[in-house]
């Protein structure tokens, strides 16, 4: 068996201030053909899936590029241009195989092409012909087009958010293709619109029922798997929305049914998902309130993992309005400050202007006085089994808060994150974080409790009065009725 693997992926916000290039991939993640590390990344974990199933079982694997960049705004042509081309110059040079396989995101949006993952796997298609079984993995955060259904044989989305299975998922899609290759299995597809878009944590009921049913579904009546596509708010594009994907084996009449049943049952979710969302101002007071901590407090939509640049200073100047001095904020990002308290070295008291660089939305700058406490060049923060770069990182001291400021966007997934920066998390009354979701797994055994903050800024987080230009208009909550 001679199986071809590559990865290209970043999650678009279309509303952004931010824009993506090749540097964007290559600071955040750029492996050559078989450079891949043993670590698997978010979207790339197939690479080190296939490469054990090769030793494993014999196979012949051909190793296409594999990049990633942190989620942000539209990518521009020549890099989306030139990132696909490579990879699919890397498929006619790899000519015969009998399997493709790839690590997606599925909410990469360019300058000249709305559906990216579509047009990549049509490509694919086209190259490899009729008779090679194509998989992918992907984010559960992203856009399904009929281009991509057309075009794969297996999808398979991380049912969990935040996305600890994103190894599982690969090894999921892994299976499935050998599967496939083997004759053993003929999948189809079927998919079913649940006409909504909403934020679906999986630490939370419903959805944590909901996941553990459709896991167990799967292996039953020729259900092979079971997707839940969340769909990502934050990107204009037609095909928008929550959708529910089963893979079955071919002529299963049961599988439509599944998905359409499964599509009103999370309709049904529609409004009860989120967590708790509070003002900074209520996230603050009740965290200052807390008899212990550490107070978690999650900026969940100044969240670089959202597209956003992760530079708003209105969480920090709330804890100052508070008093609430004993506390901990990762992160800002500001490369130039980043860079100046580099140049004063650790020890050193500057005056400095930090944050809000990129949009009039995230605060004001802050100016004063802080004391450089911490430098780490080329910092990181684990993120389950994989390794997240903050780029050169500092934590600074201001007003007795301390701050990590980063070079690198990122959002927080670690309490790691503060570790790497010379800081005990918990020593800390109150932490602030920029995440929506991603950090409760690790955060839950170091935190007292945990608070989500609903901070507006450049991620779209109401569909009822976003300024949508490609989206559908027949979802909730944009209208109030399910579409038959």
């Amino acid at each position: 068996m001679r199986i071809f693997c590559a990865s290209i992926a970043t999650e678009t916000n279309t509303f952004s201030p931010l824009r993506a290039d090749l540097n964007d991939f290559k600071e955040s993640f750029y492996a050559a053909p078989g450079e891949h590390p043993e670590t698997p990344t978010l979207c790339s974990a197939v690479f080190p899936v296939c490469r054990r199933k090769a030793q494993e079982e014999g196979w012949e694997l051909v190793e296409g590029t594999a990049t990633w960049a942190e989620p942000g705004g539209i990518v521009n042509a020549k890099t989306w241009d030139s990132l696909r081309e490579e990879v699919l110059d890397q498929l006619r040079s790899a000519l015969p195989v009998d399997a493709v396989v790839l690590g997606l995101h599925g909410a990469m949006v360019a300058q000249n092409c709305q559906d990216c993952e579509g047009v990549l796997l049509e490509a694919v298609r086209e190259i490899v012909g009729l008779d090679v079984v194509i998989g992918a993995t992907l984010d559960p955060h992203s856009h399904l087009s009929q281009k991509r259904t057309k075009n794969a044989d297996i999808l398979v989305a991380f049912k969990e958010f935040p996305h600890t299975d994103f190894v599982e998922c690969a090894e999921d899609c892994v299976d499935l293709v050998a599967r496939t290759v083997r004759g053993e299995i003929f999948p189809e597809l079927h998919v079913a619109d649940c006409n909504m878009i909403e934020v679906l944590p999986t630490s939370r009921e419903p959805m944590r029922s909901f996941v553990d049913k459709i896991k167990d579904l799967e292996g039953q009546k020729g259900i092979l798997s079971v997707s839940v596509i969340h769909g990502f708010m934050a990107g204009d594009v037609p095909d928008m929305g929550t959708k529910i994907l089963v893979v079955a084996e071919q002529a299963q009449d049961s599988a439509p049914s599944l998905a359409a049943d499964l599509s009103q049952e999370l309709f049904s979710f529609r409004g009860a998902t989120r967590p708790e969302f509070l003002s900074p101002a209520e996230a603050v007071e009740r965290a200052k309130a807390a008899e212990s901590g550490p107070v978690v407090i999650a900026d969940v939509w100044d969240n670089p993992g959202g597209g956003v640049p992760g530079d708003s200073t209105i969480l920090l100047r709330t804890l100052v309005g508070q008093k609430a001095f004993d506390a901990a904020v990762g992160t800002i990002w500001d490369p130039m400050a980043v860079k100046t308290c580099i140049s004063a070295g650790e020890g050193a008291k500057l005056k400095l202007r930090f944050g809000s660089k990129m949009s009039d939305t995230a605060g004001s700058p802050i100016d004063a006085e802080v004391t450089v406490l911490k430098i780490v060049l080329n910092a990181t923060q684990d993120f389950g089994t994989s390794i997240v770069p903050l780029g050169d990182s500092v934590a600074i001291d201001y007003l007795g808060i301390t701050v990590i400021l980063n070079s690198n966007r990122s959002q927080s997934f670690d309490p790691s994150l503060f570790r790497n920066l010379g800081v005990d998390p918990q020593s800390k009354k109150i932490l602030v974080i920029k995440s929506t979701n991603h950090f409760y797994d690790a955060f839950v055994p170091v935190a007292s409790e945990i608070l989500y903050a609903s901070v507006d800024g450049p991620y779209p987080n109401d569909p009822r009065t976003t300024d949508y230009k490609f989206a559908r208009t027949d979802i909730w909550p944009r209208t109030e009725e399910k579409i038959s």
